[in-house]
Order: C-alpha cells, then structure tokens, then sequence
C-alpha cells in the first residue's frame, strides 16, 4: 500500500484528478443523470426488510463526520497511533470543507424519493452541506460520506499493513458499504459517492505522504 500515497507531480495524482473532474463533468451536464435516478428508483424497489434496512442505516450513520471526529482524537491521544490520528484529523477537516464548496459549484440536488423502508430508531445525519450558498443540505455531488470513508480506509489499511500485509485490504470494505449504503437510504446518486471516493483517496493519497505515514511501517516490508 506504500503506492497508495504520493507527491503533487506524480502520476497517481494526475490520474486521480483527472478522474474527479471527469466525473464532476458528467454530472454536472447532467449525462449519467438518466443512469442516476434508475439506480436509486431500483434501491426504493426493494426497500422494506427490516435487517437490511436498519444494517445500511446503521453504516451510513457510521460516516457521520462527528464520529469520525471523535474516532481521530482518541488515535490523536494515543502516543503510538498520534501520527495516524493527525493525518486522519487534518484529512477530516480538509475533505469537509473541500466537499462543501464543490457541492456548492456543482449544486446538483439530492434524489427526490422518499425512503419507505424500516424506519431508524434515530434522525440520519445530513451529509457535509454546501458552505456559503443556499439550500446546501439538499446539495448531493459529491458524497462527504463516501469521501470521509475512503480517507478512513486507506489510512488505516495502510497503518495495519506491516502486521496485516493482506488483511489490511479488508478494511477497504468500510468505504464500499459506505457509499452503498449512501445510494440505498436514498441520500445520493451513484456518480456522487463514486466522485467523493475518488477525492477521497486524492486526499488520502497527499497528505498520507506530507505527514510521512510510512513511517509507522518502516520496519515492515510493505
């Protein structure tokens, strides 16, 4: 995974950029929007059972930036795992408000279905909302959740990977059920958790490298 973090010039960021503005491009014109709203009419179709319902809630719920927050302070307080819980930290707070002001450009609204499945016992936190414009909680592209995830499992598959050189790649899974579980309670289309996965691992990606990350494995063979 020692791949996975890079400099400014290097060619995995070039890639990532032009992916993220390939695909802020298609939704901004409104070209996927046909393959959008087909995606999250098939997820309402087959809402309605209980232990679904509640398992995807409950991971969406998960991605909540206040519990990411806390997750990243207690890393931040323990002396081993400081320099993980800095680059999360400042990972956090640099996608948050990166993901506000590009929703506020794009201003794509979020899909107009009503969730008729198991009700959660509580209210489902809004994504990371527009700054400064009006009507940012209704703003969808792209997804603060799917991106916070991402940074999430990277980091963190990176930091296990000189004691779980392959089991760190499961980890992985947090940020796919996380954008899953976006499309299924009907907060976002498709191509917005797509586009904050890919901002995710952008960011993931710098400042992984500017914090010096491998440094924590650098008795490993990673």
């Amino acid at each position: 995974m020692q791949k996975w973090f890079f400099d400014l010039r290097s060619r995995p960021f070039i890639l990532l950029v032009i992916a993220f503005i390939f695909v802020t491009i298609l939704v901004h014109f409104e070209i996927t929007a046909q393959f959008d709203e087909s995606v999250v009419v098939y997820f309402q179709s087959i809402l309605g059972n209980p232990g679904l319902d509640l398992l995807m809630q409950s991971i969406t719920e998960a991605g909540d930036i206040y519990y990411m927050l806390g997750f990243g302070i207690i890393l931040l307080i323990i002396r081993k795992t400081r320099r993980i819980g800095i680059t999360i930290m400042i990972l956090l707070v640099i996608a948050t408000i990166l993901t506000g002001y590009i929703k506020c450009g794009v201003d794509r609204d979020r899909p107009n279905l009503e969730f008729t499945g198991t009700p959660f016992p509580i209210e489902l936190s809004p994504d990371t909302y527009a700054l400064f414009c009006e009507g940012g909680f209704s703003a969808s592209y792209p997804s603060g959740h799917a991106a916070r995830a991402t940074i999430i499992g990277i980091i963190l598959g990176f930091s296990l990977s000189g004691l779980f050189p392959r089991g760190c790649y499961l980890l992985l899974l947090y940020p796919i059920l996380m954008s899953i579980s976006r499309v299924y309670v009907l907060q976002h289309f498709p191509m917005d958790v797509i586009g904050g996965a890919i901002l995710g691992a952008l960011l993931a990606g710098i400042i992984g490298k500017k914090t010096k990350l491998y440094k924590i494995n650098k008795n490993s063979k990673t």
